[in-house]
């Protein structure tokens, strides 16, 4: 494997997962983390040093960066550190987990990535693989890390890769069968800085494909369209609403495919257990990676009809007292909480706001009008999102200093024939670990209603 002395970056799971599968390989490795040891999980801790792994925590490495000659780093760590550039320089190869486990698995990929609908699509393409291949594994920017896999991946198996842009930023040789980029909007720019960086860094998914391969991409969003003059892959396209001479494409009623030697209706779109439009821009995408990675249309069209909502992704939890309740804690950002909003069918109250990530929610709050009644607003945006609110002359809002009080609001806001909607545009860091927290919070609260109603 060449890889002899390691520093692992960053004690999160995909962290965690590297530095394991690294020391099972035979190299000797550190694991460097911001947060002191009593800040960490003791069970990992004693893990991981009873494999004799060392740990190195609370600071930078930058004293110890020149006794490596590889640095692997979790996604959360951001690429361009002093001590990460002092290193390159000294020739030292810094690469991702994602990197990583790729240079060990051979077994055909396919990689998803997108600001939206990622787990979404990874996790339906995961379904239908699966059908055909039950040595299918579901790996990447979802559950457990890719690395975490590896031992159990075989040639013969198949894998489907969420792939953030995080983790794309550091790959080196990651080359799946399939990549798809699903959409772009301005996402993480607290991090990316520009939009155009940000772009780049989706495109990499593509970047050591050949003709042999295959790129799936959205018509629909100019963005992406344009990258079909930048893969070297043969590039398969789907489209919302636009009938395409070669494809997968929707209309109002039904998804057809028209590609890879197809040529025939997929399902209607009301026998998708998904809603909204972003969900059948989904469900196209991931029947376009299926077909490309050899499963059969019957299988593909089974999977999209008994495919069920993922968690935390539009998620229905409960009705009470006439009530609908949505958990849409994965509406991290302003596109894809419009997409949450267009998707109800009922007046929506809506708990709003958390990490600042750098997001402008003029355009979600301008959906507003005629779908969404009352929003309660919480977390580091609250005054910036109060004044877009107002800019807009949108004035049915509260403010909550609690996930708890934003909740509260909102139920005493609804009335039956409603629905109350978590879908925050927003990451969860300022209050929560995840956004998984936060949305099993939301659960956790909807069915404490429903044991007292």
């Amino acid at each position: 494997m060449g890889y002899s002395k390691v520093l692992v970056c960053g004690m999160a799971r995909s962290g965690v997962a590297a530095a394991e599968l690294l020391r099972k390989n035979g190299a000797e490795v550190t694991v460097q983390d911001l947060k002191t040891e009593d800040k960490l999980d003791s069970e990992t801790v004693n893990r991981l040093k009873s494999q004799g792994i060392s740990l190195y925590l609370g600071k930078n490495p930058d004293d110890i960066i020149k006794e490596f000659d590889r640095v692997v780093l979790s996604p959360g760590v951001p690429a361009d550190l002093p001590f990460l550039q002092a290193a390159r320089a000294d020739g030292t190869e810094v690469i991702g987990e994602t990197e990583l486990a790729y240079s060990m698995c051979k077994a055909p990929i396919a990689a998803i990535t997108g600001t939206n609908g990622k787990t979404t699509t990874t996790s339906l393409v995961g379904e239908i693989m699966r059908r055909s291949n039950p040595d299918t594994f579901v790996v990447g920017n979802i559950g457990k890390p890719f690395s975490e896999y590896i031992d159990e991946i075989k040639p013969t198996s198949l894998v489907a890769a969420e792939m953030s842009s995080f983790q794309l930023e550091t790959i080196k040789t990651f080359r799946p069968k399939v990549s798809a980029v699903l959409n772009i909007t301005p996402d993480h720019l607290d991090r990316h800085k520009t939009i155009e960086n940000y772009i780049k860094a989706k495109e990499r998914i593509f970047e050591n494909q050949t003709p042999e391969d295959y790129t799936v991409l959205n018509y629909n969003d100019p963005a992406t369209r344009a990258m079909a003059d930048k893969t070297a892959a043969k590039v398969i396209f789907f489209a919302l609403d636009i009938p395409l001479s070669e494809g997968i494409y929707s209309d109002d009623k039904s998804i057809y495919i028209k590609c890879m030697g197809c040529d025939e209706k997929l399902v209607d779109i009301d026998e998708l257990n998904i809603l909204g439009g972003h969900n059948v821009e989904n469900a196209m995408a991931a029947a376009a990676c299926a077909v490309c990675m050899g499963i059969d249309i019957a299988a593909v069209r089974t999977g999209l009809k008994e495919f069920k909502a993922v968690e935390h992704r539009i998620e229905y939890v409960a009705t009470v007292n006439g009530v609908d309740y949505y958990n849409d804690s994965k509406g991290t950002n302003p596109d894809a909480a419009i997409k949450a909003v267009l998707a109800m069918k009922k007046p929506v109250c809506l708990i709003a706001g958390g990490y600042d990530k750098h997001s402008d929610f003029t355009d979600w709050v301008k959906r507003f009008e005629g779908r969404v009644k009352f929003v309660s607003i919480i977390g580091a945006v609250k005054h910036q999102l109060k004044d877009t609110l107002d800019k807009v002359g949108f004035t049915s809002y509260k403010t909550a200093d609690s996930f708890e009080e934003a909740f509260n609001q909102c139920v005493e806001n609804a009335a039956e024939g409603d629905c109350v909607l978590l879908s925050p545009a927003c990451a969860s860091w300022d209050m929560f670990d995840s956004y998984e927290q936060r949305g099993e919070i939301f659960k956790e609260l909807v069915n404490k209603l429903d044991k007292y109603q």
